[in-house]
């Protein structure tokens, strides 16, 4: 029996996943909040690709890879050598965030604006003052994007400050402060790449609230609703229908219709007096009155009818 449970046992602990947990890494943000910040960013990573596919005119494909909380000491032992960082901030939010373009991706965009073919063209020297330029007008309307992507949890106004090329003259959290990082993998041509930003708590702090789920969740609904009403409006008022005044209908035989002859009076089923059918696409929809508008001749709609009933309007 004891040998029986001793076997058992072991194979219990081989079947679990057994995970190394740091102290010292202080998960601050839920699993909640994870995935409504991925959601975000899919948003984001979406315009990215419409704006540079324009920009660049060739293929990309940009799309948000992951999501995770790590250390800022991490974050910096990720960035490779010749990357390009943009610092920016987002009022209201209080302090600054970065965005990293990989040396793959940042070269052959500046190829492509420049005129060139989007080879990777690497370099040893400083950047220019026409590629801080391109470079600069890049990270701008990438957070214009970044602005867009929020707009259904915060409104909020990007502002790029500087750019760097050295990650350690980044001091925007202490070593130690947990930080969002959002990976994008990007494809421009035959090139591959990242994009990744990265996100501190203390600027998250005060807007965690709103990433829950359920507010996320309600507030994209909302513009959702409010943009399919604009839609709906534009495309009702752009619709054609045929409309028919009927005054009356009248039965006759093949014969009399055949021996018709100018001056022959029909009589309709209808009283002089009685009003109008009003058919919308051959459905009867209104009761009205015929006379006269303009010199031509029109009805007036005194009542509708709404399943197979009359209401008099007045």
């Amino acid at each position: 029996m004891e040998t029986n449970f001793s076997q058992k046992g072991s194979e219990a602990s081989n079947s679990k996943k057994v995970h190394t947990y740091d102290f010292k890494k202080a998960l601050r943000f839920s699993q909640d909040q994870i995935r409504t910040l991925s959601r975000i960013h899919e948003n984001f990573a979406r315009l990215l690709t419409s704006y540079f596919s324009t920009q660049l005119r060739t293929y990309v494909q940009i799309t948000a890879e992951k999501v995770e909380q790590v250390s800022y000491t991490e974050f910096l032992q990720q960035v490779e050598k010749k990357s390009i960082l943009g610092v920016f901030e987002a009022q209201p939010l209080t302090g600054t965030m970065v965005m990293k373009f990989s040396p793959d991706v940042a070269y052959v965009m500046f190829d492509r604006l420049l005129g060139g073919q989007g080879d990777v063209l690497q370099k040893s020297s400083d950047l220019t003052e026409i590629e801080i330029s391109v470079i600069d007008r890049i990270f701008s309307n990438s957070l214009n994007c970044f602005q867009e992507a929020w707009g259904s949890v915060i409104e909020l106004t990007a502002e790029l400050k500087e750019i760097e090329v050295n990650p350690q003259f980044l001091t925007m959290a202490s070593p130690n402060e947990t930080v969002i990082l959002v990976t994008l993998q990007t494809k421009v041509g035959e090139v591959e790449g990242e994009i990744q930003i990265c996100l501190p708590h203390l600027v998250l702090e005060q807007v965690l609230p709103k990433l829950s789920a359920r507010h996320w969740l309600a507030n994209q609904k909302k513009a959702i609703e409010h943009h399919e009403v604009e839609a709906l409006e534009k495309r009702l008022h752009a619709t054609t229908m045929d409309i028919a005044a009927v005054l009356g209908q009248v039965t006759v035989d093949i014969k009399d219709f055949l021996d018709l002859k100018t001056g022959d009076i029909l009589r309709l089923d209808e009283a002089v007096d009685a009003p109008v059918k009003l058919y919308v696409d051959q459905k009867q929809k209104f009761l009205a009155q015929p006379g006269i508008s303009k010199g031509r001749l029109a009805v007036q709609i005194t009542g509708l009818c709404a399943e197979g009933t009359v209401s008099d309007e007045g």
